[in-house]
C-alpha cells in the first residue's frame, strides 16, 4: 500500500506545482498590466489608463485587483467627464462595499470636482465621505474643501462649521478666516466679519480684496472716518465695479458725517448696481445738493424718485417741495408736498408738508380737490396747530378765491360763525351768477335769495339785488324785477358798481314789458343821454324808445327815434325802416308810407319783414283806391312768399276787395281758397262768414250749406256753440286763470276737435302747459299748430316745440323742426336760433361737417351776442377736433377763450394747454393748465384732462417725479372719467418702463 501511495502523492504534487506555476504566471501578468495602468493614471493619461484597467479587470481572477480596477475605471471616468462617471462610482461602491478604496473614491472624486471649481458636484461627494475612516493628513484638506464647497453652495451655517475646524491650520487657516469673515459680512454680522478680516489683513493674498470689505464694514459699523480712510487708500488701485462701490462708500460716509460738499463728487461717481441707481441713491445726492442750496441740482435728483413709499421717499419729497419753493415753482411744490403729506413715516414732516400743501393750494389753486377742502382737511387733521388762525383766515377767503363755488357752498352749509356767514353771502352770489349765465334761472334765484339773507357786506347786498332782478326779468316776473331794480337804485353803493351802468336800460325794458310805455320811454331816454359806449345797447334803446312812442301813437317822435337808431346802424335797420313807413301811414301821410314801403322792398331784399311790407303796401294801395296796384302786390306777395303768415291775409283782403266791388264770383274764389288752404285760422273763419253773406245775398243758402259741409272744421248748426265754448276758455286765459283755462280749452277741443278756433285753442293750451313746465302735455298741441298751414301762431309754436325736443335731447325731431324754422322764420333772431341749435344738434348726432357748416352760418350774422358767437366757435373747434383738423381747432379754441365763461372757458383753456404741449411749449402749457386748475377747478373733467397734459409736459422737461405723481393722482382721484384714466395709465406705464432702465426701485408690470 505504501508503494502505491507514494507515486500518487508525487503525481499530485507535480500536478499541483504545475497549477501553481500557471497561476503565478497569470497573476504576474495581471500585476504588470495593473502597474502599467496605474502608471498611466498617475501620468494623467486617463483614457489609456481606463482602457487598460478595464482589460485587467476583465481578465483578472484576483478580487483585490478587480475592485481596484473598478475604482480606477470610475475615477478615470470622473476625470474624463464621462456621462456615466457618477454611475461607475456608485456601482463600484455597491459591488465592492468592503473595498478599502470606498472612502478614498468619494474623497478623490470630491477633490477632483473641487479642484476644477465644480463645488456643487464636489459637495455631493464630500457629503458621502466617512470622516472617521480618513487619514489624519487628509482631514485638514477635507474640512477646508468641504467647508468651501458648502460656502459656494450657500449653506453658510455648515460651511462655517467646517471652516472653523481649520482656522488654526498653517495651510488653510488664512483662507478659512477670510471666508468665515466674508460669510459674516454677507449675513450682516459686521463685528464677526471685522474680527476675522483683521486676522488676515496682513496677508498679501487677501489685502487687496479686503480693502473694499473692510471699508464697507467700517461704514456699516458707523465708523465713517475709518471707512473713508480705507476706501480712499484703495480707490486709486481699482477700476470698474470696485471703483464705483468704493466711491459709494466714501460718498455715503461723508453724507452721514454731514459733509455734503465732500460727498457730492463721490456720490456722483457711483455707477449703481447693474448700472442702475435706486431711490436712496437719488435721495442722498439730491439732499447733498439741497444742503448746498443748489436747488436745481437737488430737484434733478429728487424728481427721479418715482413711486417711493418709505421714510426715505417721504423725506425726499418734502425736500423736493422745499427746493421747488426756493425756485418759486409752486405748482411743482404742490405735488411734492402733497405726496409727503400722504405718508406717515415721519409725523413732523407729514404735518409740515400738509401745511405747505394747504398754503400753496390757496395761492395757486388745486387740481385734485377744492382749496376749501384742502384747508378744512388740514384743520381737521391738526386741530391744535399753531397755524390755526392763519389757516382759518385763508379758508374763509378761499371760498371766494377758489371760484369753486359749488363745492364751497357744500362746505359752508351749516357753519354759522360770522366769518362763514360773510363768506356764504359772497359764495352764494357768485354761484348764482354762474347759474344765471347757464340760463338756470330758478336755481340762480334761490341762491340770490340765500345771499341776500346774509346781508353783511352792503356791496354784495346791492349786487345780489340787481342780479336777482335780472333773474326775475328772465323768468318774466316783470313786477318783481321792477321792484328789484328800484331797490338797487336806492342803495348808496350802487353808483360805484358796474351794474349801475345799464340800470336805466334794464328799468326801461322792464317798464316796456309791463306796457308802461311812458316810464319805459323816460328810462330809455335817460340811458341814451348817459351816452354809453355800448353802441349795440344805444341802438336797441333808440328802437325800443321808438316802439314806446309808436304804441303810444306818438308817431312823429317814433320816426325821429327810428331814424337815430338807423344812424347808429348796429342792429335791426330793416325793422326801423319798416316802422318809419308804418308811422307815416298812421300820421295820415299815405303817399309817404307808400314811398317808404316801396323803397324798403327794394332796399332789404333779404329782410324777414319784406312780406310784411308787401302786405302793408297792398293795403295802402287799397286805401288809396289803387285797386289794380293793390291786387298786383297781393299776387306778388303770394307768389314770392307762399308760406308767409300774410298769404292767407292777402287772399282774404283780395276777396274783400272783390266783395266790396260786388265781384262776388272772384270774391268767392278767394274766400273759398282761404277757407280750404288755411283751415282753423282767423282768416278762414272770416272767409266762411263772408261766403255765407254772399250766398245769402245771392239767395243760395242751400249752396252755402252744401259747400260748408266740405269743411271738417265747421258745422253750421254748431257755429254758435263753437264760438261760445271757445270764448268760455279764452276768458280765463286772458285773466291769467291758468288751471281753469286749461280745463276749458281741453273741453272745447274735446267738443270741437276741428272747431273754428281749434288752432288758436291748441296754441293757447300749449302755452299754458309750457308755463307750468308740463312739456310733454304741451308738445302735441304745439305740434298741431306747427303742422297746420302757416298762421300767426306758427313761428312761436315752432320755437317752443324746438325747445321741448332739445330739452329731451330728441335730436332727430329737433333737426326736422329747426330746419323748417330756419326757412320759414319771419324774425331774424329765430333764424339765428334755428341755425345755432342745428349746429349743436348735428354735433350731438356726430354729423360734424354739417355742425361746422351751421356754425359758419351763425357766425355770418352781424352783431351776434357773445354767447351765441362763443357757442358757434366752440362747435367749430369741437368738430375740428373730432375730424382731426387740429390746426382749425387751435384757432377756434383761441377765439372761444376770449368770449367764454364757465365750463366752455375751462374747455378752451384745456385746449390752449394741449396745443402748447403739441408745439413743445411745455412750460407755457403748464402755466395754462395751472390757470385752468385755479380758475375752473370745479369742472373736473377738464381738470383731469389738463393734468394728463401737465404730466406729459413735466416728463418732457425731465421731471419724472411730477409726471408720474400727477398721473397716479389722476388715476386715483378721477375714476369717473374712464377715458382720461385709461390715457393716464398708459402714459404712466410708458414712463415707468423708461425710468426703470436706470432706477432699480421702480416697479413695473415686467418686474
Amino acid at each position: 500500500m505504501m508503494f502505491f501511495k507514494r507515486p500518487l502523492i508525487i503525481v499530485f504534487l507535480v500536478i499541483s506545482s504545475f497549477g501553481m506555476a500557471q497561476k503565478s504566471a497569470i497573476y504576474t501578468n495581471d500585476l504588470q498590466d495593473y502597474q502599467k495602468a496605474l502608471t498611466l493614471y498617475n501620468n494623467k493619461q486617463f483614457k489609456a489608463a481606463q482602457s487598460l484597467f478595464d482589460d485587467v479587470k476583465l481578465n483578472t481572477n484576483d478580487a483585490t485587483i478587480e475592485s481596484d480596477c473598478a475604482y480606477y475605471i470610475a475615477n478615470c471616468a470622473v476625470r474624463l467627464n464621462q456621462n456615466n462617471a457618477d454611475h461607475l462610482i456608485t456601482e463600484f461602491v455597491e459591488e465592492y462595499p468592503t473595498s478599502t478604496k470606498k472612502n478614498t473614491a468619494f474623497l478623490d472624486v470630491a477633490d477632483y470636482y473641487f479642484n476644477n471649481g465644480k463645488y456643487a458636484y464636489a459637495r455631493k461627494w464630500y457629503d458621502r465621505v466617512d470622516e472617521r475612516n480618513m487619514a489624519h493628513a487628509e482631514k485638514e484638506r477635507f474640512n477646508f474643501n468641504y467647508g468651501y464647497s458648502l460656502y459656494s453652495t450657500k449653506d453658510e451655517k455648515q460651511a462655517t462649521k467646517y471652516l472653523n475646524r481649520v482656522v488654526n491650520s498653517k495651510e488653510y487657516g488664512s483662507q478659512a478666516k477670510y471666508y468665515i469673515g466674508f460669510m459674516a459680512y454677507q449675513g450682516d454680522d459686521y463685528d464677526t466679519a471685522n474680527e476675522y478680516f483683521d486676522q488676515v489683513s496682513d496677508n498679501e493674498k487677501y489685502k487687496e480684496k479686503l480693502s473694499y470689505y473692510q471699508a464697507d464694514l467700517n461704514f456699516k459699523l458707523g465708523k465713517f472716518e475709518k471707512a473713508i480712510e480705507l476706501a480712499e487708500e484703495q480707490l486709486p488701485k481699482v477700476r470698474g465695479i470696485e471703483e464705483s462701490e468704493l466711491s459709494k462708500i466714501i460718498g455715503e460716509s461723508y453724507f452721514n458725517l454731514e459733509k455734503y460738499a465732500e460727498a457730492i463728487p463721490y456720490l456722483k461717481a457711483y455707477q449703481g448696481k447693474k448700472r442702475k441707481w435706486n431711490n436712496t441713491d437719488y435721495y442722498q445726492l439730491g439732499y447733498a445738493y439741497y444742503k448746498q442750496n443748489d436747488f436745481e441740482s437737488a430737484i434733478s435728483e429728487f424728481n427721479k424718485i418715482i413711486g417711493g413709499n418709505n421714510p426715505v421717499a417721504q423725506n425726499a419729497y418734502y425736500h423736493l417741495g422745499e427746493s421747488y419753493i426756493n425756485l418759486d415753482k409752486k405748482q411743482e411744490a404742490l405735488n411734492a408736498f402733497r405726496n409727503a403729506s400722504q405718508m406717515d413715516y415721519d409725523l413732523k414732516i407729514q404735518e409740515d408738508a400738509w401745511l405747505n400743501y394747504a398754503k400753496i393750494s390757496y395761492d395757486i389753486g388745486n387740481p385734485y380737490q377744492s382749496v376749501p377742502q384742502v384747508l378744512t382737511g388740514y384743520l381737521n387733521q391738526y386741530p391744535d396747530t399753531n397755524y390755526k388762525d392763519e389757516v382759518e383766515t385763508l379758508l374763509i377767503d378761499s371760498y371766494i378765491s377758489s371760484k369753486n363755488y359749488k363745492e364751497a357752498l357744500e362746505l359752508l352749509n351749516g357753519k354759522n360763525s360770522f366769518e362763514n356767514k360773510a363768506a356764504y353771502q359772497k359764495v352764494a352770489f357768485f354761484r348764482a351768477v354762474e347759474l344765471y349765465n347757464e340760463n338756470k334761472y330758478n336755481e340762480a334765484l334761490t341762491l340770490f335769495n340765500g345771499s341776500l339773507k346774509e346781508s353783511i357786506d352792503p356791496v354784495f347786498v346791492a349786487k345780489a339785488t340787481f342780479w336777482k332782478a335780472e333773474t326775475e326779468y328772465n323768468l318774466t316776473n316783470y313786477n318783481d324785477a321792477l321792484i328789484g331794480f328800484k331797490q338797487f337804485d336806492g342803495f348808496s353803493e350802487s353808483a360805484s358798481l358796474p351794474e349801475n351802468e345799464n340800470l336805466n336800460y334794464n328799468l326801461a325794458y322792464t317798464y316796456f314789458k309791463l306796457k308802461d310805455y311812458t316810464n319805459a320811454s323816460s328810462y330809455f331816454e335817460k340811458f341814451i343821454n348817459n351816452k354809453s359806449n355800448d353802441r349795440l345797447r344805444q341802438n336797441d334803446a333808440y328802437l325800443r324808445l321808438a316802439d314806446g312812442y309808436f304804441v303810444s301813437s306818438n308817431y312823429s317822435d317814433a320816426i325821429n327815434a327810428y331814424k337815430k337808431a338807423n344812424q347808429i346802424n348796429e342792429i335791426e335797420s330793416d325793422y326801423a325802416a319798416f316802422q318809419i313807413a308804418m308811422s307815416q301811414g298812421y300820421l295820415g301821410k299815405s303817399s309817404n308810407k307808400i314811398t317808404e314801403l316801396k323803397s324798403f322792398i327794394n332796399t332789404y331784399p333779404k329782410s324777414a319783414l319784406r312780406d310784411d311790407a308787401m302786405y302793408e303796401l297792398a293795403n295802402s294801395y287799397v286805401k288809396s283806391n289803387e285797386t289794380d296796384k293793390a291786387m298786383q302786390m297781393y299776387d306778388r306777395l303770394n307768389s314770392e312768399y307762399k308760406t308767409s303768415a300774410f298769404t292767407s291775409k292777402a287772399l282774404l283782403r283780395q276777396g274783400l276787395v272783390y266783395y266790396n266791388s260786388n265781384d262776388n264770383s272772384r270774391a268767392l274764389t278767394k274766400f273759398k281758397k282761404v277757407a280750404t288752404d288755411f283751415p282753423g285760422s282767423g282768416e278762414a273763419v272770416q272767409a266762411v262768414s263772408t261766403v255765407r253773406l254772399i250766398y245769402i245775398d245771392l239767395g243760395q243758402v242751400d249752396e252755402y250749406a252744401s259747400w260748408v259741409r266740405t269743411l271738417d272744421y265747421v258745422e253750421v248748426s254748431d257755429v254758435e256753440l263753437d264760438n261760445t265754448t271757445y270764448l268760455a276758455a279764452e276768458k280765463p286765459y286772458l285773466d291769467n286763470e291758468t288751471d281753469k283755462a286749461i280745463r276749458q280749452f281741453n273741453k272745447y277741443l274735446s267738443q270741437f276737435p276741428n272747431g273754428i278756433s281749434s288752432l288758436k285753442a291748441h296754441f293757447y293750451l300749449a302755452q299754458l302747459y309750457y308755463k307750468k313746465n308740463l312739456f310733454d302735455n304741451a308738445q302735441p298741441h304745439y305740434k298741431t299748430v306747427v303742422e297746420a298751414p302757416k298762421s300767426e301762431y306758427s313761428e312761436q309754436a315752432t320755437v317752443k316745440l324746438c325747445e321741448i325736443y332739445l330739452s329731451k335731447s330728441d335730436w332727430e325731431n329737433a333737426i326736422l323742426v329747426l330746419q323748417g324754422l330756419e326757412v320759414e322764420a319771419d324774425y331774424p333772431q329765430n333764424v339765428i336760433y334755428a341755425q345755432s341749435n342745428l349746429m349743436n344738434a348735428y354735433y350731438q348726432t356726430e354729423d360734424y361737417v354739417k355742425a361746422e357748416n351751421y356754425a359758419e352760418k351763425v357766425l355770418s350774422h352781424p352783431k351776434l351776442d357773445n354767447k351765441v358767437k362763443s357757442d358757434a366757435k366752440l362747435i367749430i373747434a369741437r368738430s375740428a377736433i373730432k375730424t382731426g383738423n387740429e390746426t382749425k381747432a387751435k384757432t377756434a379754441y383761441a377765439e372761444v377763450e376770449q368770449l367764454a365763461t364757465g365750463s366752455v372757458a375751462a374747455e378752451a383753456l384745456f385746449y390752449n394747454g394741449y396745443f402748447k404741449n403739441k408745439a413743445g411749449e411745455y412750460e407755457a402749457s403748464n402755466t395754462t393748465i395751472q390757470k385752468l386748475a385755479k380758475d375752473y377747478g370745479s369742472y373736473k373733467l377738464f381738470s383731469a384732462k389738463g393734468l394728463v397734459v401737465m404730466a406729459k409736459n413735466f416728463y418732457a422737461l425731465e421731471d419724472a417725479f411730477q409726471a408720474t405723481y400727477i398721473l397716479e393722482s389722476v388715476i386715483s382721484n378721477f375714476p369717473e372719467f374712464t377715458e382720461v384714466v385709461n390715457e393716464a395709465t398708459e402714459e404712466l406705464n410708458k414712463i415707468k418702463a423708461e425710468e426703470a432702465k436706470t432706477n432699480s426701485s421702480i416697479e413695473t408690470d415686467d418686474n
